[in-house]
């Protein structure tokens, strides 16, 4: 299967989040097989992101965004941890600072993009902007409205700068995301993010998922397209956007770059070397 063409948000088409399976109940695989996929995309992400930080012509953005509980963190930490660090970063946009509020909505997050050779992976991100400032109306509708056309352009710009932008929407249901805020409760581990907010925020849910069909279905291109991923089973999220990232990054066809130096040349002179 394609997880691609399976979750794709097709470019100026309507999405219906509540006639989308958030269990993903039709994956034929079971927990073993999973576990195996998972693996072996990991190692395909980590070997291509390699390629990608030697040839230093191509970056990566991935941008993860889901409703509080949706395993954001938990992607960064169960797929993309198989990343080196060295040419990878990872960017929680949080409220903005002063500073950041006083520029274009889009600053902060144009500083976090990726150069040639690196991998950003944006962790809540400039949609924030059409979606949490919508809801609470932070901006006016005239204001939001226009981002839209604003965030496709980035997008596009990024584009032309060879960045591959990689969007995923974790998908959960309302009754999944209360038992993930009752685990945090019971466990000593999690309690630190668990907040009253969290609970608060649930009073807005038919909002925000307005807000985030308008936003999959009018930021969804060719280009820089959306993944709706079922979220409910943590195994099968991180299966499913496991596959679709591995699978862009194959796509790119970057070979190991060749030797700048003559092989032969050192490999005599490292003979040489043992023998003196």
């Amino acid at each position: 299967m394609d997880y691609r063409k399976e979750f794709i948000v097709k470019p100026e088409t309507p999405v219906r989040l509540d006639r989308i399976d958030t269990r993903f109940t039709a994956l034929a695989l079971d927990n073993h097989d999973i576990d195996t996929r998972i693996e072996k995309n990991r190692a395909r992400i980590a070997d291509q992101q390699l390629r990608i930080y030697a040839e230093r012509r191509h970056s990566v953005l991935i941008v993860l965004q889901g409703l509080d509980a949706a395993g954001k963190d938990s992607v960064v930490k169960h797929i993309f941890s198989a990343m080196n660090p060295m040419s990878c970063t990872v960017t929680a946009f949080k409220v903005p600072t002063p500073e950041e509020a006083a520029h274009d909505f889009l600053w902060r997050h144009h500083k976090r993009a990726p150069a040639s050779g690196w991998v950003s992976i944006f962790n809540r991100s400039h949609y924030e902007a059409v979606l949490v400032e919508r809801v609470h109306k932070l901006v006016s509708k005239k204001v939001w409205s226009k981002r839209y056309e604003m965030i496709n352009a980035f997008e596009k710009l990024l584009h032309r700068h060879q960045t591959t932008v990689i969007k995923l929407f974790l998908h959960i249901s309302k009754e999944e995301q209360l038992r993930r805020f009752k685990d945090r409760l019971d466990d000593p581990d999690k309690r630190w993010k668990i907040s009253e907010d969290d609970y608060r925020e649930r009073a807005f849910w038919a909002d925000y998922m307005k807000a985030y069909e308008d936003a999959l279905s009018k930021t969804s291109t060719g280009r820089a397209p959306w993944y709706v991923i079922p979220s409910d089973r943590k195994r099968v999220r991180n299966f499913v956007a496991s596959e679709i990232v591995a699978d862009t990054l194959d796509e790119l066809k970057i070979s190991r770059p060749k030797p700048s130096v003559d092989i032969e040349m050192i490999r005599k002179k490292y003979h040489e070397a043992q023998e003196s």
